[in-house]
């Protein structure tokens, strides 16, 4: 069993803000990263959370491989669309201006449409899709990413785990969230096991010579995921039809790298990511007040069915996550020692120690 350190989510936020400070990201900027990667950690999803700082964000940074001024600018725009040139800049920041201004499309089109070329990771997708919430608007945003995934019968990754993330607001209950890679897991949770010393299932990725595997070594060593679903025999290629299908519009269409040409961590280069995210404004279709009292009815059918035996309760996507945040917000974030040793570390390096006192 691994140790566990939980560190309030104020003072865990804070170090972010400053650790992207330091690396020369102006601080509206940091303030936007920062939120997002611990709002990953603070919805149970650590694969995506602090756990990158350093590793990802703050290495490519010191390398110079990430802009931190992104400086992001229009490539073309209409009333309902907008494609934007991320400036190779940090994939939050990027994709949270690209998402507010589809928000604002949105609010004045009904419905509006962005696309983001040559940015980087932006952390969970569902961070941004949740942005139109707020406004009584649908969200929804996918991104690309770096090959990971072989295509159904393929024995090489070829595909990113390419999320998808929708959210929809409800009235009492709390909102549908859908936030999920295309690949049965994203690789971060991969890692999680690796550094805990944890198996895996078999089903959730394949090794070089492409036999199932429950090392996740073999999976990080020059094999790959597999597509949602797993092998063909578990209907695997419908996952591999959703990853290209958000390759297609986050890469194809926004004009950004797509399949191999999406930089991974290692490379000396631009990552070169696409995003694309689309906002829906609800009252241009019905009023909101019925849209909202239909989703808790259909919410509450959905949780009130029949259960299986041994268990008693169905959950809507989103709901753990909103349930976990709530708890973190009392309790503290929970960090794997191992991953709060690689913090001290990297704070370390930039002059910035990593000495914030764990929760309670």
């Amino acid at each position: 069993m691994y140790e566990i350190i939980k560190y309030p989510v104020d003072s865990l936020k804070a170090y972010v803000v400053s650790f992207f400070k330091a690396l020369d990201v102006p601080e509206i900027d940091a303030r936007i990263a920062a939120d997002v990667l611990v709002s990953a950690d603070l919805r149970g999803i650590p694969s995506h959370g602090v756990i990158r700082l350093h590793t990802y964000y703050g290495s490519r940074l010191r390398k110079k491989l990430i802009d931190p001024e992104s400086p992001i600018s229009v490539i073309q725009e209409s009333p309902a669309t907008l494609a934007l040139d991320g400036g190779n800049g940090l994939g939050q920041v990027v994709a949270y201006r690209a998402m507010s201004r589809c928000i604002e499309m949105a609010d004045k089109a009904g419905l509006a449409v962005t696309t983001v070329r040559n940015s980087n990771h932006f952390g969970i997708a569902g961070y941004f899709a949740m942005m139109a919430l707020s406004e009584d608007m649908i969200g929804i945003s996918l991104t690309n990413s770096q090959a990971l995934v072989a295509p159904t019968f393929g024995l090489h990754p070829l595909l990113g785990t390419n999320p998808i993330a929708a959210a929809v607001p409800a009235g009492s209950e709390h909102p549908y969230v859908l936030d999920m890679a295309t690949s049965i897991v994203p690789i971060g949770r991969v890692t999680v096991h690796q550094k805990s010393g944890q198996s895996i299932p078999a089903g959730w990725g394949i090794s070089s010579e492409g036999v199932l595997t429950e090392h996740p070594e073999e999976i990080l060593q020059g094999g790959a995921l597999l597509p949602l679903g797993g092998p063909a025999e578990l209907r695997g290629y419908k996952g591999y039809g959703l990853s290209l299908l958000v390759d297609l519009l986050c890469g194809v269409l926004a004009g950004a790298a797509f399949s191999t040409g999406v930089g991974n961590p290692n490379n000396e280069r631009n990552a070169d990511v696409g995003h694309f995210f689309a906002a829906i404004k609800i009252a241009n279709f019905r009023t909101v007040e019925a849209f909202k009292a239909d989703m808790d009815a259909y919410i509450q059918l959905l949780k009130s069915a029949k259960k299986l035996p041994g268990e008693d309760r169905i959950y809507i996507h989103g709901e753990k996550e909103f349930e976990h945040a709530k708890k973190c917000l009392k309790e503290g974030i929970p960090l794997m020692k191992e991953i709060v040793d690689g913090l001290k570390a990297a704070g370390d390096e930039i002059g910035l120690p990593f000495d914030i006192q764990p929760a309670g």
